[in-house]
């Protein structure tokens, strides 16, 4: 018998019940459709990541103020507001190696008024290389520079979602002056919107503005702390490097050089980058083993219907061996019949898997990356199964007698 034959052969046994055939696919099918729909499911997880964390800049390293403790009372991180202007300058300044740029940010919260609008934002005080350590170009209208910042000039950046909160649709927004705190400042510019950050937060609803204009102008103070610094590496290679300088040079300049208790920290973003990434990897290897259980279950289920249809039609196998069939032509055609079983369901749970897939992408606006390996191989996977489950009843029913095969009733 020819495998052409034999395939022919078995499409026509397996068409007699085709409820019975569709039963025994279906554990194929939603095993199939798991292992798609979660491997494009983690690859997409993995991109949100990747594009979430490049959203807060490239080589980023964040320097924080350390804790305070007095009298044997510690408090939390940026209690002890140890970082101040001149420790950005000297950064700026000594490490031109390894550090490309580097921004104070001092934050706080204000009611925004322009008309009969307004809105509870976030504001940032900030240096014009803040935008360049985040790759946040300006949309519409310019950004601002040293001098804005050395003149305390009251103008600002507006996130998108402040703008599109404050003005109508269409209106217009640079060069309108709207008030932070009672204070006028005219808008300069209006951020690229950079959507949601990896822990929810929106991040284009804030206004940034010159550094000294919110420290002296809105917040009122004339002190230099800085609530932390935000400094970018020159390459990814090198951020390790600017790690350990910032830290050295810090140490030098707050005179604790010695010291096992540091008055700041220095968070490496790539660290944080790499560590989400695992994340997301340890998720979608965990989805995709329960995946692969569930192809065992179908293929348990081929083996069952496979060992049913051996035991209905041995008078079949009888005349079948009585007429001069061999013991591989029976043992082909049962390896074949599930084969095309287990076949068929793999085809059907790719489609369910795009299909299911493509719809959690559009519903929860989730990237989604269709694996092309990842659907081959369980297509093949789905193949192999079915060789594995039709293997023992295809030689169960090449081994059985022909008279009592043809006496069985």
């Amino acid at each position: 018998m020819t495998l052409l034959a034999a395939f022919r052969t078995a499409l026509r046994a397996l068409t007699r019940n085709l409820l019975r055939s569709f039963l025994a696919i279906l554990g194929i099918i939603i095993a199939v459709a798991a292992v798609v729909a979660t491997v494009s499911i983690g690859q997409g997880a993995q991109a949100k990541v990747a594009q979430q964390m490049a959203s807060l800049g490239s080589n980023l390293l964040i320097v924080l103020p350390g804790s305070m403790n007095q009298h044997g009372t510690a408090s939390g991180t940026g209690a002890a507001q140890s970082l101040t202007r001149e420790d950005a300058r000297a950064i700026e300044r000594e490490l031109t190696g390894s550090v490309a740029a580097v921004a104070p940010v001092n934050r706080t919260s204000a009611q925004v008024v322009y008309g009969d609008q307004n809105w509870f934002t976030q504001v940032q005080g900030t240096t014009s290389a803040y935008l360049e350590i985040r790759s946040w170009p300006v949309i519409a209208g310019e950004a601002f520079g040293p001098e804005d910042d050395g003149a305390a000039t009251k103008v600002c950046l507006l996130g998108k979602t402040v703008a599109d909160k404050l003005f109508a649709p269409g209106a217009p927004v640079v060069g309108e002056q709207i008030r932070v705190k009672h204070v006028p400042c005219k808008v300069k510019g209006v951020l690229s919107p950079k959507g949601q950050s990896s822990f929810g937060q929106d991040q284009d609803d804030l206004i940034v503005m010159p550094w000294s204009t919110l420290v002296r102008r809105i917040v009122g103070s004339q002190a230099d702390s800085v609530g932390q610094l935000m400094v970018s590496a020159r390459t990814a290679e090198s951020v390790p490097r600017a790690e350990r300088e910032v830290s050295a040079l810090l140490r030098q300049r707050h005179h604790r050089p010695d010291s096992d208790v540091q008055d700041f920290q220095v968070r490496n973003l790539a660290d944080m980058q790499e560590a989400a990434r695992e994340n997301a990897h340890t998720i979608a290897v965990l989805l995709g083993s329960v995946a692969l259980i569930s192809l065992l279950v179908g293929a348990i289920g081929i083996a069952n219907v496979m060992l049913v249809s051996v035991t209905e039609r041995t008078r079949e196998i009888g005349i079948r061996l009585s007429v001069g069939a061999r013991a591989r032509d029976v043992l082909l055609q049962f390896l074949t019949e599930a084969v095309a079983l287990a076949t068929v369901g793999g085809l059907f749970g790719l489609l369910l898997g795009v299909g299911v897939s493509t719809w959690m992408a559009l519903r929860s606006q989730w990237p989604t990356l269709l694996s092309v390996p990842a659907a081959a191989g369980a297509l093949g996977l789905a193949a192999l199964a079915g060789v594995l489950a039709g293997f023992y009843p295809a030689l169960r029913a090449s081994r059985l007698d022909p008279i009592e095969a043809l006496r069985f009733e």
